[in-house]
Protein backbone atom coordinates (compact mmCIF):
# COMPACT_ATOMS: atom_id res chain seq x y z
CA UNK A 1 0.00 0.00 0.00
CA UNK A 2 2.78 2.40 0.74
CA UNK A 3 4.47 1.83 -2.37
CA UNK A 4 1.42 2.52 -4.14
CA UNK A 5 1.01 6.00 -2.51
CA UNK A 6 4.75 6.58 -3.09
CA UNK A 7 4.28 6.55 -6.64
CA UNK A 8 1.33 8.31 -6.77
CA UNK A 9 3.32 11.25 -4.88
CA UNK A 10 6.10 10.66 -7.51
CA UNK A 11 3.92 10.88 -10.23
CA UNK A 12 2.08 13.66 -9.18
CA UNK A 13 5.51 15.61 -8.63
CA UNK A 14 6.26 14.81 -12.10
CA UNK A 15 3.61 15.92 -13.29
CA UNK A 16 3.71 19.22 -11.42
CA UNK A 17 7.07 19.63 -12.50
CA UNK A 18 6.92 18.92 -16.37
CA UNK A 19 3.48 21.07 -16.06
CA UNK A 20 5.75 24.20 -14.78
CA UNK A 21 9.12 23.55 -17.32
CA UNK A 22 6.49 23.15 -20.26
CA UNK A 23 4.95 26.58 -19.32
CA UNK A 24 8.04 28.30 -18.20
CA UNK A 25 9.16 27.36 -22.13
CA UNK A 26 5.93 28.13 -23.97
CA UNK A 27 5.96 31.62 -22.20
CA UNK A 28 9.43 32.16 -23.56
CA UNK A 29 7.63 32.67 -27.34
CA UNK A 30 5.36 35.65 -27.52
CA UNK A 31 3.27 33.60 -30.25
CA UNK A 32 2.17 31.64 -27.25
CA UNK A 33 1.36 34.11 -24.64
CA UNK A 34 -2.33 34.41 -25.53
CA UNK A 35 -2.95 31.24 -25.12
CA UNK A 36 -1.39 30.67 -22.42
CA UNK A 37 -3.54 33.28 -20.95
CA UNK A 38 -6.78 32.26 -22.37
CA UNK A 39 -6.22 28.71 -20.66
CA UNK A 40 -5.94 30.63 -17.01
CA UNK A 41 -2.33 30.11 -16.91
CA UNK A 42 -2.07 32.66 -14.06
CA UNK A 43 -4.49 30.62 -11.47
CA UNK A 44 -2.73 27.76 -12.14
CA UNK A 45 0.82 28.69 -11.61
CA UNK A 46 0.36 30.90 -8.13
CA UNK A 47 -0.54 27.84 -6.19
CA UNK A 48 2.81 26.78 -7.22
CA UNK A 49 5.13 29.33 -5.87
CA UNK A 50 4.09 27.83 -2.30
CA UNK A 51 5.47 24.09 -3.81
CA UNK A 52 6.88 22.17 -1.39
CA UNK A 53 10.06 21.39 -4.08
CA UNK A 54 12.58 24.16 -4.56
CA UNK A 55 12.52 23.45 -8.31
CA UNK A 56 8.64 24.14 -9.23
CA UNK A 57 8.76 27.31 -7.55
CA UNK A 58 11.55 28.32 -8.79
CA UNK A 59 9.85 27.43 -12.43
CA UNK A 60 6.84 28.63 -11.48
CA UNK A 61 7.82 32.35 -10.71
CA UNK A 62 10.17 31.82 -14.42
CA UNK A 63 6.70 31.04 -15.97
CA UNK A 64 4.89 34.01 -14.18
CA UNK A 65 8.15 36.49 -14.93
CA UNK A 66 7.79 36.04 -18.56
CA UNK A 67 4.43 36.37 -19.07
CA UNK A 68 4.13 39.81 -16.90
CA UNK A 69 6.97 40.43 -18.93
CA UNK A 70 5.12 40.49 -22.22
CA UNK A 71 2.85 43.30 -22.10
CA UNK A 72 1.02 45.39 -18.92
CA UNK A 73 -2.53 43.29 -19.29
CA UNK A 74 -0.21 40.05 -18.25
CA UNK A 75 1.55 42.16 -15.77
CA UNK A 76 -1.83 43.45 -14.06
CA UNK A 77 -3.15 39.86 -14.00
CA UNK A 78 -0.06 38.73 -11.75
CA UNK A 79 -1.15 41.94 -9.27
CA UNK A 80 -4.58 41.26 -9.47
CA UNK A 81 -4.21 37.63 -8.78
CA UNK A 82 -2.60 38.42 -5.49
CA UNK A 83 0.75 36.73 -6.41
CA UNK A 84 3.82 39.70 -5.29
CA UNK A 85 3.15 39.39 -1.90
CA UNK A 86 3.96 35.75 -2.08
CA UNK A 87 7.05 36.79 -3.72
CA UNK A 88 7.99 39.24 -1.65
CA UNK A 89 7.65 36.89 1.73
CA UNK A 90 9.04 34.29 -0.70
CA UNK A 91 12.41 36.75 -1.04
CA UNK A 92 13.39 36.13 2.13
CA UNK A 93 12.69 32.77 2.51
CA UNK A 94 13.88 30.95 -0.14
CA UNK A 95 17.50 29.69 -2.23
CA UNK A 96 19.29 32.30 -4.54
CA UNK A 97 17.57 30.34 -7.30
CA UNK A 98 14.30 31.19 -6.37
CA UNK A 99 15.40 34.80 -5.24
CA UNK A 100 16.44 35.77 -8.66
CA UNK A 101 13.34 34.39 -10.35
CA UNK A 102 11.11 36.43 -7.86
CA UNK A 103 13.33 39.30 -8.61
CA UNK A 104 12.54 38.68 -12.25
CA UNK A 105 8.72 38.89 -11.93
CA UNK A 106 9.27 41.77 -10.08
CA UNK A 107 11.03 43.63 -12.31
CA UNK A 108 9.28 42.37 -15.34
CA UNK A 109 5.87 44.07 -13.63
CA UNK A 110 7.38 47.06 -12.50
CA UNK A 111 8.48 47.89 -15.94
CA UNK A 112 5.17 48.77 -17.63
CA UNK A 113 3.74 52.12 -16.03
CA UNK A 114 4.38 53.86 -12.64
CA UNK A 115 1.45 52.32 -11.39
CA UNK A 116 2.19 48.96 -11.91
CA UNK A 117 5.84 49.87 -9.96
CA UNK A 118 3.82 51.47 -7.75
CA UNK A 119 2.06 47.63 -6.94
CA UNK A 120 5.55 46.32 -6.37
CA UNK A 121 6.23 49.06 -4.23
CA UNK A 122 3.17 48.92 -2.15
CA UNK A 123 3.87 44.96 -1.21
CA UNK A 124 6.85 45.47 0.39
CA UNK A 125 8.79 44.73 -2.27
CA UNK A 126 11.96 47.45 -1.90
CA UNK A 127 13.18 46.32 1.38
CA UNK A 128 13.32 42.62 -0.06
CA UNK A 129 15.11 43.67 -2.90
CA UNK A 130 17.65 45.95 -0.59
CA UNK A 131 18.46 43.13 1.58
CA UNK A 132 18.74 40.96 -1.54
CA UNK A 133 21.81 43.36 -2.71
CA UNK A 134 23.53 42.20 0.06
CA UNK A 135 23.30 38.90 -0.89
CA UNK A 136 26.61 36.60 -1.69
CA UNK A 137 25.57 35.52 -5.08
CA UNK A 138 25.77 38.28 -7.57
CA UNK A 139 23.00 36.67 -9.62
CA UNK A 140 20.69 37.56 -6.83
CA UNK A 141 22.21 40.95 -6.47
CA UNK A 142 21.95 41.51 -10.25
CA UNK A 143 18.30 40.55 -10.40
CA UNK A 144 17.60 42.82 -6.91
CA UNK A 145 19.37 45.77 -8.70
CA UNK A 146 17.62 45.69 -12.48
CA UNK A 147 14.30 45.54 -10.27
CA UNK A 148 15.40 48.52 -8.55
CA UNK A 149 16.42 50.09 -11.26
CA UNK A 150 12.76 49.52 -13.27
CA UNK A 151 10.98 50.33 -10.12
CA UNK A 152 12.92 54.11 -9.92
CA UNK A 153 13.00 54.69 -13.51
CA UNK A 154 9.40 55.72 -13.83
CA UNK A 155 8.90 58.85 -11.84
CA UNK A 156 11.12 60.66 -8.77
CA UNK A 157 8.39 59.49 -6.27
CA UNK A 158 9.32 56.22 -7.03
CA UNK A 159 13.01 56.23 -7.69
CA UNK A 160 12.74 58.42 -3.89
CA UNK A 161 10.83 55.20 -2.34
CA UNK A 162 13.92 53.39 -4.10
CA UNK A 163 16.48 55.89 -2.19
CA UNK A 164 14.90 55.32 1.07
CA UNK A 165 14.56 51.70 1.68
CA UNK A 166 18.65 52.39 1.31
CA UNK A 167 19.38 50.91 -1.72
CA UNK A 168 22.00 53.41 -2.93
CA UNK A 169 25.24 52.54 -0.89
CA UNK A 170 24.61 49.01 -1.98
CA UNK A 171 24.29 49.97 -5.81
CA UNK A 172 27.07 51.98 -5.32
CA UNK A 173 29.34 48.70 -3.35
CA UNK A 174 27.96 46.65 -6.85
CA UNK A 175 29.49 48.57 -9.52
CA UNK A 176 32.46 47.61 -7.06
CA UNK A 177 32.26 43.88 -7.74
CA UNK A 178 33.83 41.68 -10.27
CA UNK A 179 31.24 40.66 -12.09
CA UNK A 180 30.66 43.04 -15.26
CA UNK A 181 26.59 41.77 -15.80
CA UNK A 182 26.30 43.00 -11.74
CA UNK A 183 28.54 46.41 -12.60
CA UNK A 184 26.55 47.24 -15.57
CA UNK A 185 23.31 46.86 -14.22
CA UNK A 186 24.35 48.60 -10.40
CA UNK A 187 25.32 52.04 -13.23
CA UNK A 188 22.08 51.12 -14.92
CA UNK A 189 19.90 51.70 -11.55
CA UNK A 190 22.09 54.38 -10.62
CA UNK A 191 21.31 56.17 -13.96
CA UNK A 192 17.66 55.41 -13.72
CA UNK A 193 17.70 57.16 -9.53
CA UNK A 194 19.75 59.87 -10.94
CA UNK A 195 17.88 61.43 -14.08
CA UNK A 196 14.77 62.50 -12.29
CA UNK A 197 16.09 65.52 -9.91
CA UNK A 198 19.45 67.18 -8.54
CA UNK A 199 18.28 66.19 -4.83
CA UNK A 200 18.33 62.61 -5.96
CA UNK A 201 21.76 62.93 -8.28
CA UNK A 202 22.70 64.39 -5.16
CA UNK A 203 21.87 61.41 -3.16
CA UNK A 204 23.97 58.98 -5.75
CA UNK A 205 27.20 61.56 -5.80
CA UNK A 206 27.19 61.82 -2.04
CA UNK A 207 27.51 57.25 -1.63
CA UNK A 208 30.60 58.33 -3.57
CA UNK A 209 29.54 56.88 -7.25
CA UNK A 210 31.51 59.24 -9.14
CA UNK A 211 34.84 58.49 -8.23
CA UNK A 212 33.59 54.51 -8.98
CA UNK A 213 32.06 55.23 -12.48
CA UNK A 214 34.77 57.82 -13.63
CA UNK A 215 37.30 54.79 -12.97
CA UNK A 216 35.09 52.82 -15.35
CA UNK A 217 35.50 54.99 -18.58
CA UNK A 218 37.83 53.68 -20.76
CA UNK A 219 36.86 49.56 -19.66
CA UNK A 220 36.66 47.53 -22.52
CA UNK A 221 32.84 46.49 -22.11
CA UNK A 222 31.27 48.17 -24.40
CA UNK A 223 27.77 47.97 -22.42
CA UNK A 224 29.27 48.54 -19.12
CA UNK A 225 30.52 52.17 -20.83
CA UNK A 226 27.39 52.85 -22.06
CA UNK A 227 25.85 52.71 -18.63
CA UNK A 228 28.71 54.57 -17.13
CA UNK A 229 28.45 57.27 -19.76
CA UNK A 230 24.83 57.76 -18.96
CA UNK A 231 24.98 58.08 -14.98
CA UNK A 232 27.14 60.68 -15.04
CA UNK A 233 25.60 62.67 -18.25
CA UNK A 234 22.20 61.87 -15.54
CA UNK A 235 24.23 63.48 -12.91
CA UNK A 236 25.87 66.41 -14.49
CA UNK A 237 22.74 67.68 -16.41
CA UNK A 238 20.54 68.84 -13.44
CA UNK A 239 23.33 71.51 -11.95
CA UNK A 240 26.70 73.52 -12.21
CA UNK A 241 27.81 72.16 -9.20
CA UNK A 242 27.25 68.31 -10.02
CA UNK A 243 28.80 68.82 -13.11
CA UNK A 244 31.52 70.82 -11.22
CA UNK A 245 31.59 67.25 -9.46
CA UNK A 246 31.88 64.82 -12.61
CA UNK A 247 34.52 67.05 -14.16
CA UNK A 248 36.92 67.00 -11.09
CA UNK A 249 36.84 63.55 -11.32
CA UNK A 250 39.39 64.26 -13.99
CA UNK A 251 37.46 62.20 -16.97
CA UNK A 252 38.90 64.83 -19.33
CA UNK A 253 40.37 63.99 -21.65
CA UNK A 254 40.08 60.52 -21.42
CA UNK A 255 36.30 60.41 -22.42
CA UNK A 256 36.86 62.21 -25.90
CA UNK A 257 38.82 58.90 -26.88
CA UNK A 258 35.44 57.29 -26.81
CA UNK A 259 34.11 59.95 -28.75
CA UNK A 260 35.29 57.07 -31.91
CA UNK A 261 34.55 53.83 -29.70
CA UNK A 262 33.11 51.43 -31.90
CA UNK A 263 29.78 51.03 -30.29
CA UNK A 264 27.19 53.72 -31.41
CA UNK A 265 25.17 53.49 -27.61
CA UNK A 266 28.97 54.70 -26.12
CA UNK A 267 29.68 57.59 -28.50
CA UNK A 268 26.05 58.73 -28.03
CA UNK A 269 26.17 58.54 -24.18
CA UNK A 270 29.32 60.29 -24.11
CA UNK A 271 28.61 63.35 -26.57
CA UNK A 272 25.60 63.26 -24.36
CA UNK A 273 27.81 63.71 -21.19
CA UNK A 274 29.81 66.73 -22.85
CA UNK A 275 26.62 68.23 -23.91
CA UNK A 276 25.34 67.90 -20.59
CA UNK A 277 28.67 69.94 -19.03
CA UNK A 278 29.00 72.16 -21.80
CA UNK A 279 25.84 73.84 -21.18
CA UNK A 280 25.96 75.01 -18.10
CA UNK A 281 28.30 78.02 -17.67
CA UNK A 282 31.13 79.52 -19.97
CA UNK A 283 34.05 78.17 -17.34
CA UNK A 284 32.82 74.38 -17.77
CA UNK A 285 32.78 74.96 -21.85
CA UNK A 286 36.16 76.56 -21.61
CA UNK A 287 37.47 73.80 -19.99
CA UNK A 288 35.88 71.20 -22.42
CA UNK A 289 37.50 73.21 -25.29
CA UNK A 290 40.84 73.29 -23.57
CA UNK A 291 40.79 69.60 -23.31
CA UNK A 292 39.77 69.44 -27.34
CA UNK A 293 36.63 68.74 -26.86
CA UNK A 294 35.39 71.04 -29.70
CA UNK A 295 37.32 69.44 -32.38
CA UNK A 296 36.55 65.72 -30.99
CA UNK A 297 33.13 66.92 -31.24
CA UNK A 298 33.44 68.56 -34.65
CA UNK A 299 34.62 64.97 -35.97
CA UNK A 300 31.76 63.03 -34.00
CA UNK A 301 29.15 65.28 -35.52
CA UNK A 302 30.91 64.71 -39.25
CA UNK A 303 30.91 60.77 -38.73
CA UNK A 304 27.16 60.28 -36.81
CA UNK A 305 24.10 60.14 -38.68
CA UNK A 306 20.72 60.51 -37.37
CA UNK A 307 20.26 60.62 -33.70
CA UNK A 308 23.39 59.86 -32.67
CA UNK A 309 24.40 62.71 -34.20
CA UNK A 310 21.81 65.15 -32.39
CA UNK A 311 23.81 65.80 -28.68
CA UNK A 312 26.94 66.68 -30.67
CA UNK A 313 25.07 69.14 -32.85
CA UNK A 314 23.38 70.28 -29.44
CA UNK A 315 26.87 70.54 -27.71
CA UNK A 316 28.27 72.87 -30.07
CA UNK A 317 25.23 74.80 -29.81
CA UNK A 318 25.74 75.55 -26.12
CA UNK A 319 29.35 76.15 -26.24
CA UNK A 320 28.51 79.01 -28.81
CA UNK A 321 25.59 80.31 -27.02
CA UNK A 322 27.98 81.19 -23.87
CA UNK A 323 30.40 83.77 -25.63
CA UNK A 324 32.04 85.39 -28.94
CA UNK A 325 35.53 83.34 -28.06
CA UNK A 326 33.57 80.39 -27.47
CA UNK A 327 31.73 80.55 -30.56
CA UNK A 328 35.24 81.37 -32.19
CA UNK A 329 36.82 78.07 -31.25
CA UNK A 330 33.47 76.25 -33.18
CA UNK A 331 34.39 77.74 -36.05
CA UNK A 332 37.78 77.79 -36.03
CA UNK A 333 37.45 73.62 -35.52
CA UNK A 334 35.58 73.69 -38.43
CA UNK A 335 32.09 73.12 -36.71
CA UNK A 336 30.02 75.73 -39.36
CA UNK A 337 30.51 73.61 -41.91
CA UNK A 338 29.85 70.21 -40.33
CA UNK A 339 26.56 71.63 -39.08
CA UNK A 340 25.90 73.02 -42.91
CA UNK A 341 26.06 69.30 -43.60
CA UNK A 342 24.18 67.74 -41.03
CA UNK A 343 21.07 70.99 -41.98
CA UNK A 344 20.96 69.76 -45.31
CA UNK A 345 21.55 65.88 -44.80
CA UNK A 346 19.34 64.95 -41.83
CA UNK A 347 15.74 63.88 -42.65
CA UNK A 348 14.38 64.58 -39.24
CA UNK A 349 13.04 67.80 -38.43
CA UNK A 350 14.27 67.84 -34.71
CA UNK A 351 17.95 66.96 -35.98
CA UNK A 352 17.35 69.85 -38.64
CA UNK A 353 15.82 72.45 -35.68
CA UNK A 354 18.90 71.37 -33.23
CA UNK A 355 21.58 72.40 -36.48
CA UNK A 356 19.70 75.44 -37.14
CA UNK A 357 19.84 76.38 -33.60
CA UNK A 358 23.47 75.74 -33.11
CA UNK A 359 24.24 77.74 -36.06
CA UNK A 360 21.93 80.67 -35.03
CA UNK A 361 24.21 80.85 -31.88
CA UNK A 362 27.38 81.08 -33.29
CA UNK A 363 26.24 84.06 -35.91
CA UNK A 364 24.19 85.73 -33.46
CA UNK A 365 28.04 87.55 -31.83
CA UNK A 366 29.73 89.67 -34.09
CA UNK A 367 29.60 90.16 -38.02
CA UNK A 368 32.80 88.37 -38.21
CA UNK A 369 30.63 84.87 -36.75
CA UNK A 370 27.78 85.78 -38.98
CA UNK A 371 30.05 85.67 -42.12
CA UNK A 372 32.11 82.14 -40.88
CA UNK A 373 28.32 81.04 -41.09
CA UNK A 374 27.09 82.94 -44.06
CA UNK A 375 30.05 81.70 -46.60
CA UNK A 376 29.14 78.00 -45.51
CA UNK A 377 26.04 78.83 -47.26
CA UNK A 378 23.39 78.21 -44.56
CA UNK A 379 21.47 80.99 -44.54
CA UNK A 380 19.40 79.78 -48.48
CA UNK A 381 18.86 76.69 -46.14
CA UNK A 382 17.75 77.97 -43.00
CA UNK A 383 15.37 80.40 -45.05
CA UNK A 384 14.49 76.58 -47.20
CA UNK A 385 13.81 74.71 -43.63
CA UNK A 386 11.60 77.58 -42.65
CA UNK A 387 9.41 77.77 -45.66
CA UNK A 388 9.02 74.17 -46.30
CA UNK A 389 5.43 73.26 -46.10
CA UNK A 390 5.78 69.89 -44.36
CA UNK A 391 8.17 71.43 -41.81
CA UNK A 392 7.69 70.72 -38.06
CA UNK A 393 6.26 73.99 -35.92
CA UNK A 394 9.66 73.14 -34.21
CA UNK A 395 11.91 73.56 -36.77
CA UNK A 396 10.19 76.31 -38.51
CA UNK A 397 10.66 78.32 -35.41
CA UNK A 398 14.05 77.47 -34.95
CA UNK A 399 14.79 78.39 -38.48
CA UNK A 400 13.26 81.71 -38.55
CA UNK A 401 15.00 82.80 -35.77
CA UNK A 402 18.59 81.58 -36.71
CA UNK A 403 18.04 84.07 -39.80
CA UNK A 404 17.13 86.62 -37.98
CA UNK A 405 20.28 86.04 -35.09
CA UNK A 406 22.49 86.07 -38.22
CA UNK A 407 21.02 88.32 -40.17
CA UNK A 408 20.73 90.98 -37.80
CA UNK A 409 25.10 91.05 -37.41
CA UNK A 410 26.02 89.86 -41.09
CA UNK A 411 27.73 92.50 -43.17
CA UNK A 412 28.95 90.27 -45.94
CA UNK A 413 26.42 90.80 -48.71
CA UNK A 414 27.33 88.28 -51.65
CA UNK A 415 25.75 85.58 -49.21
CA UNK A 416 22.58 88.04 -48.32
CA UNK A 417 21.50 89.22 -51.97
CA UNK A 418 19.84 85.58 -52.89
CA UNK A 419 18.10 86.26 -50.09
CA UNK A 420 16.52 89.45 -51.89
CA UNK A 421 14.84 86.91 -54.17
CA UNK A 422 13.22 84.19 -52.10
CA UNK A 423 12.72 85.64 -48.53
CA UNK A 424 8.85 86.10 -47.26
CA UNK A 425 8.31 90.13 -45.68
CA UNK A 426 9.02 89.57 -42.22
CA UNK A 427 12.48 88.17 -42.82
CA UNK A 428 13.63 90.37 -45.85
CA UNK A 429 12.98 93.57 -43.81
CA UNK A 430 16.30 92.00 -41.66
CA UNK A 431 18.13 90.99 -45.24
CA UNK A 432 17.35 94.51 -46.72
CA UNK A 433 18.30 96.76 -42.76
CA UNK A 434 21.75 95.08 -43.53
CA UNK A 435 21.89 96.70 -46.93
CA UNK A 436 21.23 99.38 -45.76
CA UNK A 437 23.56 99.69 -43.13
CA UNK A 438 26.48 98.88 -45.34
CA UNK A 439 26.09 100.52 -48.60
CA UNK A 440 26.16 104.07 -47.26
CA UNK A 441 29.73 103.18 -46.23
CA UNK A 442 30.94 101.28 -49.13
CA UNK A 443 31.72 102.66 -52.81
CA UNK A 444 32.65 99.26 -54.16
CA UNK A 445 29.73 97.58 -52.31
CA UNK A 446 27.22 100.49 -54.17
CA UNK A 447 28.57 99.56 -57.53
CA UNK A 448 28.43 95.50 -56.73
CA UNK A 449 24.82 96.05 -55.63
CA UNK A 450 23.82 97.84 -58.64
CA UNK A 451 25.69 95.05 -61.61
CA UNK A 452 24.26 92.10 -59.57
CA UNK A 453 20.43 93.41 -60.06
CA UNK A 454 20.02 94.28 -55.99
CA UNK A 455 19.16 97.38 -56.71
CA UNK A 456 16.96 96.62 -59.45
CA UNK A 457 15.10 94.25 -56.69
CA UNK A 458 15.27 96.67 -54.30
CA UNK A 459 12.63 99.09 -56.63
CA UNK A 460 10.26 95.93 -56.86
CA UNK A 461 9.96 95.42 -53.09
CA UNK A 462 6.43 96.84 -52.05
CA UNK A 463 6.69 98.23 -48.52
CA UNK A 464 4.12 100.10 -46.30
CA UNK A 465 5.11 103.70 -45.76
CA UNK A 466 6.51 104.76 -43.05
CA UNK A 467 7.46 101.36 -42.10
CA UNK A 468 10.63 99.83 -40.80
CA UNK A 469 11.13 98.04 -44.25
CA UNK A 470 10.09 101.55 -46.41
CA UNK A 471 13.06 103.30 -44.44
CA UNK A 472 15.49 100.58 -45.06
CA UNK A 473 14.53 100.88 -49.15
CA UNK A 474 14.80 105.22 -48.87
CA UNK A 475 18.11 104.94 -47.23
CA UNK A 476 19.35 102.42 -50.14
CA UNK A 477 18.11 104.61 -52.86
CA UNK A 478 19.86 107.62 -51.08
CA UNK A 479 23.37 106.27 -51.99
CA UNK A 480 22.50 106.37 -55.50
CA UNK A 481 22.24 108.89 -58.17
CA UNK A 482 17.80 109.71 -58.86
CA UNK A 483 18.16 109.08 -62.45
CA UNK A 484 19.69 105.24 -61.96
CA UNK A 485 16.99 104.39 -59.12
CA UNK A 486 14.50 105.55 -61.67
CA UNK A 487 16.22 103.50 -64.62
CA UNK A 488 15.75 100.42 -61.83
CA UNK A 489 12.47 101.03 -60.92
CA UNK A 490 9.45 99.14 -62.20
CA UNK A 491 7.78 100.39 -65.60
CA UNK A 492 10.88 102.19 -66.04
CA UNK A 493 11.36 101.40 -69.49
CA UNK A 494 7.49 101.39 -70.60
CA UNK A 495 7.52 105.57 -69.32
CA UNK A 496 10.82 105.33 -71.77
CA UNK A 497 9.24 104.50 -74.89
CA UNK A 498 6.11 106.39 -73.83
CA UNK A 499 8.42 109.46 -74.23
CA UNK A 500 10.07 108.29 -77.22
CA UNK A 501 6.85 107.77 -78.81
CA UNK A 502 5.13 111.16 -77.80
CA UNK A 503 8.89 113.07 -78.64
CA UNK A 504 8.61 115.16 -81.70
CA UNK A 505 11.60 115.50 -83.11
CA UNK A 506 12.92 119.13 -84.44
CA UNK A 507 13.56 118.79 -88.69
Amino acid sequence: MSRQVLQVFEQYQKSRTQFVQTVAELASRPQNIETLQNAGVMSLLRPLLLDIVPTIQQTAALALGRLANYNDDLAEAVVRGDILPQLVYSLAEQNRFYKKAAAFVLRAVAKHSPQLAQSVVDCGALDALVICLEEFDPGVKESAAWALGYIARHNAELAQAVVDAGAVPLLVLCIQEPEMSLKRIAASALSDICKHSPELAQTVVDAGAIAHLAQMILNPDAKLKRQVFSALSQIAKHSVDLAEMVVEAEIFPAVLTCLKDSDEYVKKNVATLIREIAKHTPELAQLIVNAGGVAAVVDYVGESRGNVRLPGIMMLGYVAAHSENLAMAVIVSKGVVQLAIALSEEQEDHIQAAAAWALGQIGRHTPEHAKAVAVANVLPKLLQCYLRADASEDLQTKSKKALKNILQKCVHLPALEPLLHDAPPNILKHVVGQFSKVLPHDSKARRLFVTSGGLKKIQEIKAEPGSALGEYINTINNCYPEEIVKYYSPGYSDALLERVEQFNPKV
